[in-house]
């Protein structure tokens, strides 16, 4: 596929979080961390409690609300997150699927000169098992967890990270995100960005048209 290169002038990187929009995966985080603490500590959080405050956040944040909740304790900290990773990696390596439509997308961006990257809360070996096992992983340049960085989103250290990794401005960046706290690290880069309602949304035509959408922003 060929862009009219005076469209070309201003978009350079795009980059993509990774639950929720590259994989659809929030739901396997919100069933791993359930199964974790179902173990460690006997409950689990309902599901409209974790879209509005859990969801799009590391697990380590999302175990020091329950701290602060005083539903999980200092010392039971540890054995949760441990569980709640081992639950993760054999959620996903049951339910990844090679993905054509996110490939196709992915090698059409780098056919066309774009640099493309990944920035996620997620830990860097589940965030890669996921990519690798949709098959998306070869066609990403960076790929930025939240071992990376000090602040996770929402803060936008991540995005300015990446940004600064391809020597490129937040003007000539879009961020396609989906949650809230997602969105409000890619507004506090100053990148241009997208909210991505749903993975099944995005291929590439989407994708090109929200970058000729920016293009003239």
């Amino acid at each position: 596929m060929k862009m009219n290169s005076q469209l070309r002038k201003k978009i350079q990187l795009v980059i993509f979080d990774l639950d929720g929009v590259l994989v659809d995966a929030c739901e396997w985080h919100y069933e791993s961390l359930n199964r974790a603490l179902l173990d460690v500590k006997k409950f689990q959080i309902n599901r409209e409690d974790h879209m509005k405050n859990f969801n799009g956040l590391p697990t380590k944040s999302k175990l020091e609300i329950l701290k602060r909740r005083v539903l999980i304790a200092e010392n039971d900290v540890d054995k949760i997150w441990k569980a709640k990773q081992s639950y993760t990696v054999d959620v996903i390596r049951e339910n990844s699927l090679h993905d054509d439509t996110k490939v196709k997308m992915l090698k059409g961006l780098s056919d066309m000169g774009y640099r493309v990257a990944c920035v996620t809360n997620s830990i860097r070996e589940t965030a890669e098992l996921m990519l690798e096992k949709t098959g998306q992983k070869r066609w990403l340049e960076l790929i930025l967890s939240n071992e990376d960085v000090n602040n996770p989103k929402p803060d936008p250290e991540g995005y300015q990270r990446a940004m600064e990794y391809f020597s490129c401005s937040p003007e000539n960046t879009l961020i396609l995100e989906d949650s809230e706290r997602g969105l409000a690290a890619a507004k506090g880069s100053g990148a241009n960005f997208h909210k991505v309602e749903s993975p099944d949304d995005l291929d590439l035509m989407y994708l090109v048209n929200k970058i000729v959408l920016a293009e003239k922003s």
